[in-house]
């Protein structure tokens, strides 16, 4: 019972990750991520000033930056999730040492990479958008429901009483290899797509299948550099044109080079009977955010399309973790999967 509790807080804690993840993206593609700006409060309340004297304070207290209700409430939503998925991480934390025999190990990464989460957080806001504040935060994100799925998966096979006592599969070193440079190059466009976003580099290039200009005679290999000169304010971007294309058409060259590690990858999957749901999972998912990356372009970027773009890139790159998960449990002997499970 103690770890069917655990389970579903476990799941709760999934779902509620993937929330914040859409929420996050949402707040950046309204230009609500400066809606409020002070940190972890609005405009010096807990929520977003409401009447016409907290308006008349928030604007003595902060005159530079005149107030958005709707903006600063994107805003506010999104860190209160963001403070739900904190306590309920601290809350799987504060079982697993109340209870032997609970996991403790993933929920301790977890809580450490949350608190760093939360600061990248105030940075973003008080360091105004700063390109790479903003990557790591994305990224920061996917990693905490990458983590809390793996976590699921564990739980999982602890909760259902029984492993999988066939012979573990033979000639899998191969896939194992394919299946952990697929979460590398998926991991590494997730952070090109941030810092596209980051850089307000979405919609420079509106044509395919790479851009309407001269973009190899304008590359710009400075457009990547991680620390950018000083600004008051990196909202709406602070790059150049040619930096920005450069920006756009390495993520598309990366989509195509993930779209093919990943096709390959659900290809091989697809011959093992046993992990055929994840083929099906990943070629459905890639297909998805393919269909959903070139919607962006022809459209000029649909908030809600874009938002899906995140939400998909989260769930594929998950879904991934999931793959190499499976793919290790497979090749791994009866015994040692077992004593994995009573460890947790």
């Amino acid at each position: 019972m103690r770890w069917r509790r655990y389970q579903y807080l476990v799941y709760l804690t999934l779902v509620w990750s993937l929330a914040v993840i859409v929420l996050g993206a949402y707040t950046r593609l309204t230009e609500a991520g400066l809606g409020c700006p002070d940190w972890p409060g609005c405009y010096g309340f807990a929520a977003v000033p409401q009447t016409a004297e907290q308006h008349l304070q928030a604007k003595a207290a902060f005159p530079h930056a005149p107030l958005e209700v709707h903006k600063a409430w994107n805003e506010m939503i999104h860190r209160y999730f963001a403070g739900g998925l904190g306590i309920l991480i601290l809350l799987l934390n504060l079982m697993a040492w109340r209870h032997r025999g609970l996991p403790r190990g993933l929920p301790a990464l977890l809580l450490g990479v949350v608190i760093f989460q939360a600061m990248l957080g105030m940075w973003t806001v008080t360091m105004a958008l700063k390109p790479v504040v903003v990557m790591g935060h994305l990224l920061g994100g996917f990693t905490t429901a990458g983590l809390l799925l793996l976590l699921a998966m564990r739980v999982r096979r602890r909760v259902r009483g029984h492993l999988d006592r066939r012979t573990p599969a033979r000639n899998m070193g191969g896939l194992t290899w394919l299946a952990a440079l697929a979460l590398l190059v998926t991991l590494t466009q997730v952070a090109l797509g941030g810092w596209t976003a980051a850089n307000y580099a979405a919609v420079v290039c509106t044509q395919l299948p790479v851009c309407e200009v001269d973009w190899a005679q304008q590359f710009d290999w400075s457009a990547f550099h991680p620390i950018q000169p000083p600004h008051d304010s990196y909202q709406y971007g602070v790059l150049n044109y040619e930096q920005r294309v450069s920006i756009h058409v390495a993520h598309r060259f990366g989509a195509a080079i993930t779209a093919l590690v990943l096709g390959v990858l659900s290809w091989q999957l697809w011959q093992s009977v046993r992990l055929r749901r994840l083929a099906l999972w990943v070629g459905t998912l890639l297909g998805v955010q393919l269909t959903l990356g070139i919607t962006n372009v022809v459209a000029s970027l649909p908030l809600m399309v874009a938002v899906g773009h995140n939400l998909v890139g989260g769930l594929l790159l998950i879904t991934l973790v999931a793959t190499n998960y499976a793919i290790f449990s497979c090749r791994v002997p009866l015994g040692m999967r077992l004593n994995m499970a009573r460890e947790g």
